[in-house]
């Protein structure tokens, strides 16, 4: 009991909702309903320059929220705009939702931390129990194993214990205003209201994380649309109370995004001493090829035929010093559910804990974490010295990583594309 009082706690602190800030005044609705039309899940969070971000450290500005919405209601409620200025009638801007999105975990805590807190025995050994919960016919129908699944739903919510009670459509709003990702969670906030104004869930059990992701698997409203799946067969896709829809929509997310039957997600492999980082996170290759370069796989493990075959890339999730990976196709479709590395590792080695696979062989270092000081000085420092990042937005995704490579290797560094809070603070100093 402690320990599942312990994990919930710890939890909760990433998707406790805030208090409800001061109402606006809404615009007029206008006119009757019509049906959207579910997307392709976006892209996640690159390295982009973001556009007119709002600053919601203190008091909002009532009025360009208000402009806000009304632009909203201008570019995307066509026929619905009067469901839709319904919904949004008295919303006002969430600034909790504001500081989680610039301090994601994932982004922000080395990796090692990350992911040995999302596999820990015990939370591996929850998932081992949930083992029959996951319906025989799921992964016969979609092809994603088992443990993969139990995979994402332990880290998405606890295995359904914390969904998160943040009302979506103000998470979206919320993200929608701020800017830095503007045009991807108005679309996610539209499919927001669309479900209720359909009423495929009532706008009260709209709940999800700050960042609008909804359930036990935690979807997105576009997936949700598109993607969730009734497994139960009762006339609704209830990803909230039911653990057989939830899961059934998660493997169809990850079929549809292109799963891969019988083959693995990665393996830890050890590199020779003369390798050549700049190769990292790179094209990729055959098996044979990073054979061909000294690369050897960790504990013994062969990979099949058909992993031979696949290209495959090396993964540096903590720089040269850490444990080293060869990233198989399936690693990147785990990362269609979120698009950070640490978040894939995490996944996959939560679903080798469940299969008893061994550990790994590498140590993760105790580097320190970034703060979003760091993170945008860094980016700032090296786009100043000639090394584009594609963009200043504190996330250190693959264009800063490459852009960090670059400088490595024209500084005769280790050009493993790794930015620490040491390294970070150089970079700052040498740019100013």
């Amino acid at each position: 009991m402690f320990m599942r009082i312990t994990l919930r706690l710890m939890l909760v602190a990433s998707v406790a909702a805030c208090t409800p800030m001061v109402p606006v005044t809404a615009p007029a609705p206008t006119a009757p309903p019509q049906s959207g039309t579910p997307v392709a899940p976006p892209a996640e969070p690159t390295n982009t320059t973001p556009a007119a971000q709002t600053d919601l450290s203190g008091a909002y500005d009532a009025v360009s929220f208000d402009q806000w919405r009304n632009g909203f209601l201008d570019r995307h409620g066509g026929n619905r705009r009067w469901e839709y200025a319904r919904e949004l009638e008295g919303l006002t801007p969430n600034a909790s939702v504001i500081r989680l999105d610039r301090n994601q975990p994932e982004f922000s805590r080395p990796a090692g931390t990350y992911i040995q807190n999302a596999t820990a025995p015990s939370r591996i050994a929850m998932a081992r129990q949930r083992v029959d919960r996951v319906p025989w016919s799921v992964p016969q129908r979609f092809g994603v194993p088992t443990e993969i699944l139990l995979g994402i739903w332990a880290q998405e919510s606890a295995f359904g214990a914390v969904q998160g009670d943040f009302d979506v459509i103000r998470s979206l709003a919320t993200l929608a205003y701020d800017g830095r990702r503007r045009a991807w969670a108005e679309e996610q906030l539209k499919y927001a209201l669309d479900i209720v104004v359909d009423g495929k869930r009532d706008r009260a059990g709209l709940k999800g994380s700050w960042a609008g992701a909804m359930g036990q698997t935690q979807f997105m409203p576009d997936n949700y649309l598109k993607l969730g799946v009734d497994q139960n067969e009762d006339g609704k896709v209830d990803i909230w109370g039911s653990d057989a829809d939830a899961l059934a929509s998660a493997a169809n997310l990850l079929a549809q995004a292109g799963w891969k039957r019988g083959q693995g997600w990665a393996y830890e492999v050890i590199l020779p001493s003369n390798f050549d980082y700049t190769e990292a996170e790179g094209p990729k290759h055959p098996w044979s090829y990073w054979q061909s370069r000294g690369v050897r796989l960790a504990n013994n493990q062969q990979l099949n035929e058909a992993e031979m075959a696949e290209g495959a890339t090396i993964l540096l999730p903590q720089g040269a010093r850490g444990p080293v990976f060869l990233a198989l196709p399936n690693h990147y479709v785990i990362r269609r559910y979120n698009n950070s590395v640490s978040y894939a590792l995490a996944i996959g080695m939560i679903a080798d804990g469940v299969t008893g696979k061994p550990g790994l062989t590498a140590t993760w270092p105790n580097d320190g974490p970034l703060t979003r000081e760091q993170r945008v000085g860094a980016q700032t420092a090296l786009t100043k010295m000639g090394y584009d990042t594609q963009g200043v937005d504190g996330v250190i995704g693959a264009n800063t990583r490459a852009a960090l490579r670059r400088w490595q290797a024209a500084n005769g560094r280790v050009a493993d594309g790794y930015l620490t809070d040491t390294l970070a603070e150089e970079l700052i100093r040498r740019a100013r």
